[in-house]
């Protein structure tokens, strides 16, 4: 079941989505609560695993890793078994930024994220292939993105919520 959250919780996460490095202070000023109660708040919602990380987000561009692909994939036998091998193996992959089971022909949809073409390539080659579980990979270059975020649309959790 879904945490009930009210307008002060929303607009809080809203602030942590858009900036995790505020401090305490900043949140409660800009919602309207004293530190204390702020910060109470915040705890439930991280122990209620509303909240599950803070992290920071890195310019890929800036540090050479501009190459992004979207990869469907097939399994060879899609048994409960090769499923949970390869959920194991996508884990310890870190080219992939996202990995999801979906509906339809294929069992997997994959974001990559390399260097370059050389670097997708020996990814597919060495990494992917090389499980030996895949029959089918579909691949997608990414040319440009035009809406990346890691924000929840809180205004879909409840309709009264305005942030």
């Amino acid at each position: 079941m879904a945490e009930t959250l009210d307008a002060i919780d929303a607009r809080i996460l809203d602030l942590i989505q858009a900036d995790a490095a505020l401090s305490v202070a900043e949140i409660a000023d800009r919602v309207g609560l004293s530190s204390s109660p702020c910060w109470r708040r915040i705890k439930r919602l991280e122990e209620s695993g509303v909240i599950q990380k803070r992290v920071t987000i890195l310019d890929r561009e800036k540090l050479g890793l501009s190459f992004e692909v979207y990869c469907t994939v097939k399994l060879a036998l899609p048994t409960k078994d090769n499923l949970d091998a390869f959920d194991r193996a996508i884990s310890d992959m870190p080219e992939v930024v996202q990995c999801a089971t979906v509906t339809g022909a294929a069992d997997y949809e994959l974001r990559v994220v390399t260097r370059d073409m050389p670097a997708f390539d020996a990814f597919l080659r060495d990494r992917l292939l090389s499980l030996g579980l895949v029959s089918n990979i579909e691949s997608r270059i990414v040319i440009r993105s035009v809406k990346n975020t890691t924000a929840a649309p809180l205004g879909l959790v409840t309709p009264y919520l305005e942030v």
